[in-house]
């Protein structure tokens, strides 16, 4: 793995903070364009909407955002093979750019063809993203050695990088759609995609050195100095097992997290008593209270996991916390449909939507960064990228269902909704405690300071103690 010997800015390597500006700016682009996707495809076609109906836009959602999380394992793949995972950035950013610029354009410039370039966009968007997004994350473990317990912090600063873009996001595009139109949203978005390639491309020559250049696979064999893919050990094997279990239950988490923006951006929109005073709340600055809450709480809760030193909990532990406090969430937006009743003209409190998004938030806090660090761990440096890929895929499983469970609240109500998903999340907690044991038996000391003998077992010991499996 590379490592990263030039000088550190607050005990990490400087191309963090690289990472995390360039992410930063592609993540304000996703977000902006998040926030203000399924609004304006409901909106009225005089407003300068596409007026669809509420099914079909969450629908859309839905299959846009499954997309999204799907194509990161082609790009992986690339970018493990051939491209490189630098090269793979900056061709990602610049049809993501490509694609929220053609969304920007003006009504009177695409008539009569507004719908095909909305699809082009969006194809534009979901392709480059694929290539993007699990590259940025797995060049951050790289600069950082076996056994460096930086890593873990790395990542919540990372996520917290992630997480500023996400703020600015939600005000900016909102409040900007709602003085000049929908377009200037996609217009911000746009922007803040070019932001992005900007600081990569002027900075990561000096920041990154060589991490990212050349493809993994390509670096692994010349390393090794053999042309022959490497078959997997047995120590790899369990690795990716937990990796796979672990996938399942974060399509759960996402199915209901990703309910932010389709069912919960709707319900906020149009059943929730948004007034502080005189002033009416923009429903997409609602899109912000999970990042906001995210920079606030981050860093207190890395600092609660130092505190508890040994008695840390595993990382299974921790994402079965996460479902917990996902059902808390959905506990709120139970409260919030039981004050609005049958009467769909009455509006809930606003501040139950602010409960939720809280435990939410607590609960991504609980997940996201950790899984993005333990795929750092458990995957072998030849399938990095590909494996971070295939974490994200999990996510395009729970957009897709988060988007077709959402479609369905005309249907179902959003009590029946709300409460399915505080149900679900609870038991899946409950069993990811019971196989918590066997899944960090699988790790073989990835995680902890033990480390294990298989930390530090040579490629020989291996080949001598292990029989070689599939060939990766």
């Amino acid at each position: 793995m590379n490592s990263n010997r030039q000088s550190d800015w607050l005990g990490h390597p400087r191309g963090l903070f690289l990472l995390c500006g360039t992410e930063l700016w592609e993540r304000f682009s996703f977000y902006a364009m998040r926030a203000i996707l399924v609004l304006y495809l409901t909106d009225k076609t005089i407003n300068g909407g596409l007026g669809w109906t509420t099914q079909d836009a969450l629908n859309l959602y839905g299959i846009y955002t499954g997309l999204v999380y799907l194509t990161p394992v082609l790009g992986g793949w690339l970018a493990d093979n051939f491209l490189g995972q630098r090269r793979s950035i900056i061709i990602g950013g610049a049809l993501m750019a490509i694609g929220q610029f053609t969304l920007a354009l003006p009504n009177s410039v695409i008539d009569p063809f507004e719908l095909q370039a909305f699809y082009v966009g969006l194809g534009f968007l979901i392709v480059g993203n694929g290539l993007f997004k699990p590259n940025i994350s797995t060049m951050v473990g790289q600069l950082y050695g076996e056994g460096d317990n930086r890593r873990d912090g790395a990542f919540t600063i990372f996520y917290m990088g992630i997480n500023l873009g996400s703020l600015l996001a939600g005000i900016i595009a909102g409040t900007a759609s709602i003085h000049y139109g929908w377009k200037a949203g996609f217009l911000c978005a746009g922007v803040g995609m070019l932001l992005s390639l900007v600081v990569q491309l002027l900075f990561a020559n000096r920041l990154l050195g060589k991490i990212g250049v050349e493809p993994a696979a390509v670096e692994q064999r010349r390393q090794s100095g053999s042309t022959q893919k490497q078959p997997l050990t047995k120590v790899e094997r369990d690795r990716l097992k937990v990796i796979l279990v672990m996938s399942l239950f974060v399509i759960i988490f996402w199915a209901g997290f990703e309910q932010a923006g389709g069912l919960m951006n709707i319900y906020s929109q149009d059943y929730t008593n948004r007034m502080l005073g005189s002033f009416e709340v923009p429903a997409a600055w609602f899109q912000s209270l999970n990042p906001m809450f995210i920079i606030v709480f981050a860093p207190l809760l890395a600092l609660f996991w130092r505190r508890l030193g040994a008695s840390e909990p595993s990382s299974p532990i921790k994402f079965a916390m996460a479902m917990g406090f996902l059902s808390l969430g959905f506990v709120c937006m139970i409260g919030a449909a039981l004050q609005q009743g049958a009467d769909m003209s009455i509006k809930a409190s606003m501040w139950w939507l602010v409960g939720a998004y809280f435990f939410h938030t607590l609960g991504e806090l609980c997940l996201s960064p950790i899984g993005l660090s333990l795929i750092t761990k458990l995957a072998p440096l030849r399938l990095m990228s590909v494996m971070m890929g295939t974490w994200f895929c999990a996510n395009a499983v729970a957009n897709y269902v988060a988007g077709f469970v959402g479609s369905h609240v005309g249907d179902a109500g959003p009590l029946a909704i709300f409460s399915g998903i505080a149900i679900t999340s609870a038991v899946a907690g409950v069993l990811l405690i019971l196989c918590s044991n066997k899944l960090v038996s699988w790790m073989h000391g990835a995680e902890g300071a033990s480390a294990l003998i298989d930390e530090t077992m040579t490629e020989a010991d291996k080949t001598l103690t292990e029989k070689p499996a599939v060939v990766a």
